[in-house]
């Protein structure tokens, strides 16, 4: 096999240093061929499973391989970190494995279900320290208690240890594959995974394409790339917790643009439908970063024919209690759900006679919220309507026209749309 020896990526020996510090404190995650996907694309569909990974997702490998190189005296002294979840657990076990204190700072707004399992990998090793409503309120305090008390700090993703950590992913899977393989899909947030594992297979597997896949509502990476410069986003959609940054690294960026061959944007409501396919049809747990990859099949189809495509699942540490929002976006995704206001004629029968009238064989209310003014002809209801086929919602909007419905699509609303999901 060619090696491409560039200063433009990690060097091999990093990464393989990495990889002999990680190999007995880690999964060898398995790179499983997924037969439905497979068909679906008429390709050879290959899932890394970073979900089955001991702490549920790949962030272990660059904080072991980080915090396992700090001098002795650094550890015992204690350890900072920043996070809202995969990092926090990966940080917490590393900790526990090396016998460090960890101070791990976290949002107010964390799901007790994230704090519960930091805990649980750290153990009495780690303090949880509640900071802020957002990341960047808990990383900014994160960053002063370094400064002040004089601490390391564990970057969760523009760190060159961090880096060649999650890079032992590319070794697991070269090693796996004896084809060629055509396409490799990874989601990509602040950039230490795509950094990491870009750098191995552009200098062992050139003639890899290198996807990398980023959320509507946080495309920090991919717009950095477009400018040529570090971009920073200053509001952005949290719900892909694993992926949304507002600003990506100086370290992963200078990385990623040589990696990274295309982008694929998918939106939120299309990684949800992924997360719901992949629990119903392969008994998969994906979190929202973790079903990127899978997301970007679709827009990949055309060129996928007859390839060997890699797709990581990042982590499956999906809160369970997201699930309705989940079901939510996806359905509106789909063109299947919709939310109207609706003007009602404040007399008996309206409702009835929209039942009726405009409401399809097979169309169903999920939600209808009225409260009845009085002094007034009409009133307004909040309605969703569910359809079987989202190919009826053209004729649902002609009947609405036909028997002079006054109404509002809320969908397209992004306030609206933020209040109903």
């Amino acid at each position: 096999m060619a090696v491409v020896e560039t200063d433009k990526f990690l060097s091999l020996e990093r990464i393989q240093q990495a990889h002999l510090r990680l190999k007995d404190k880690i999964n060898h995650t398995p790179l499983m061929k997924n037969l439905g996907l497979s068909e679906q694309f008429q390709s050879t569909i290959l899932l890394k499973r970073e979900d089955l990974q001991v702490v549920r997702s790949y962030k272990i490998r660059g904080a072991y391989n980080k915090m396992s190189q700090l001098p002795t005296s650094v550890l015992q002294k204690g350890i900072v970190c920043a996070s809202a979840g995969n990092h926090a657990q990966g940080v917490a076990l590393s900790c526990y494995l090396l016998k460090s204190h960890g101070s791990i700072y976290m949002p107010t707004t964390t799901p007790q279900q994230k704090i519960k399992k930091v805990k649980s990998f750290g153990k009495n090793f780690v303090e949880i320290i509640l900071w802020g409503d957002s990341f960047d309120d808990a990383y900014s305090e994160a960053v002063k208690s370094c400064q002040k008390n004089k601490l390391t700090f564990i970057h969760p993703f523009n760190d060159e240890d961090v880096i060649a950590g999650q890079a032992t992913i590319g070794i697991e899977i070269l090693s796996d594959v004896p084809a060629p393989i055509d396409y490799l899909i990874m989601p990509v947030g602040g950039g230490g995974m795509t950094s990491g594992v870009g750098s191995y297979f552009k200098q062992l597997s050139p003639q890899t394409k290198i996807i990398g896949v980023q959320p509507a509502g946080a495309p920090a990476m991919h717009h950095s790339i477009r400018e040529n410069k570090i971009v920073r986003l200053e509001d952005i959609d949290r719900f892909v917790d694993g992926a949304a940054v507002h600003q990506v690294g100086d370290i992963t960026f200078s990385i990623c643009k040589n990696v990274i061959d295309e982008f694929v944007i998918v939106d939120e409501g299309e990684i949800c439908t992924t997360i719901l396919e992949l629990y119903n049809e392969e008994a998969i747990v994906a979190e929202p970063a973790g079903a990127m990859a899978v997301t970007a099949l679709n827009h990949l189809r055309d060129k996928l024919k007859n390839k060997t495509v890699v797709c990581i699942i990042s982590g499956g540490n999906n809160d369970i209690t997201r699930t309705e929002e989940i079901k939510e976006r996806s359905l509106l995704n789909l063109g299947i759900k919709h939310y109207f206001i609706i003007q009602f004629p404040q007399r008996a029968g309206a409702l009835r006679e929209f039942l009726n009238n405009v409401l399809g064989p097979f169309d169903d209310i999920t939600h209808f919220e009225y409260t009845k003014k009085v002094n007034r002809d009409s009133g307004p209801a909040m309605v969703a309507i569910e359809l079987s086929d989202k190919n009826d919602f053209p004729a649902l909007i002609e009947r609405m026209k036909k028997n002079d419905i006054d109404y509002q699509l809320l969908n397209d609303d992004p306030m609206l749309f933020s209040y109903l999901v």
